[in-house]
C-alpha cells in the first residue's frame, strides 16, 4: 500500500481473503491510513482500489464469509466480466496474444495458428476461462514442431469436446485412445518401446492396438 501511494493497488481473489485481513483493510478505507508492522506512527496513503473476485460477494456476506461493510466500501463501480465461454468473440484475439507472449521468450518457430485450431478453441467451455486458455496454448506450443499450431496438439478431452456435452460413446473414446497413441508416437519419434513406457502398457499391447486402430506416423 506504500508503494503503491498516489497511484492504484489491484487485490485480486478478494473474496478468498480471511475475515480478520477484511478489518485491516476497511480500516485502511476509512482512515486513509495504517500503522507498519513495528512501527508506532500512522503511514498515510491515497490510494485507487481495484478489487476482483470470482465469487458472488453478496452470497459471502450472506454466508458470513466477507464483510458486509467492506463490500458496500469498495462497491463504488461494479464490472462484471462474462466467463470466457460467453465471450467466444474473444477466444481467438486471446489465443493470438498468448502466442505472441510466448513465442516471443520460448517457441520463436511457431508463428501462426490454423483456422482449424481456433475453432476447436472455441468449442471448448473453459471452465477455467483464461488461465485454461494460457495453459493449453502453452502445451500446444511445446508439442509443435512446426511453424503452425493445428488441432493435432490440443489436448486430447479438447479435440472431443462440444458445446452441448462432453460425454463420450464407446466410439468416441476409442478415437481418443487412438489418438493419443499416435501423439505419443510422435513424440518419441517412433519408438515404441519408450512409447509403451510413457503409456504404461506393454510394448506387444501397443503393437495390438496400433494394428486395432490401424495408427500410422
Amino acid at each position: 500500500m506504500e508503494e503503491a501511494n498516489e497511484g492504484t493497488l489491484f487485490l485480486d481473489e478478494l473474496g478468498e481473503t480471511p475475515l480478520d485481513f477484511q478489518v485491516k483493510l476497511l480500516r485502511v478505507l476509512e482512515t486513509s491510513e495504517f500503522i507498519k508492522v513495528g512501527d508506532t506512527k500512522p503511514t498515510n496513503v491515497n490510494l485507487r482500489i481495484i478489487a476482483a473476485t470470482n465469487k458472488n460477494l453478496l452470497e459471502e456476506v450472506a454466508a458470513g464469509r466477507f464483510r458486509e461493510d467492506l463490500f458496500y466500501r469498495l462497491n463504488t463501480f461494479m464490472i462484471y466480466l462474462p466467463p470466457l465461454r460467453e465471450r467466444q468473440e474473444d477466444i481467438a484475439i486471446l489465443a493470438e496474444y498468448f502466442l505472441k507472449q510466448f513465442t516471443r521468450t520460448s517457441y520463436p518457430h511457431v508463428t501462426d495458428m490454423s483456422q482449424g485450431f481456433i475453432d476447436y478453441l472455441k468449442r471448448n467451455d473453459w471452465n477455467g476461462n483464461i488461465r485454461e486458455l494460457k495453459n493449453v496454448m502453452e502445451r500446444a506450443l511445446i508439442v509443435c514442431h512446426g511453424d503452425t499450431l493445428t488441432k493435432d496438439h490440443l489436448p486430447v478431452e479438447l479435440q472431443y469436446t462440444t458445446l452441448k456435452s462432453k460425454t463420450l460413446s464407446a466410439f468416441d473414446l476409442a478415437s481418443v485412445e487412438s489418438l493419443h497413441i499416435q501423439r505419443v508416437l510422435q513424440y518419441t519419434e517412433g519408438n515404441k518401446t519408450q512409447a509403451a513406457k510413457l503409456l504404461k502398457i506393454g510394448v506387444a499391447t501397443l503393437y495390438r492396438k496400433i494394428e486395432e486402430y490401424k495408427i500410422t506416423l
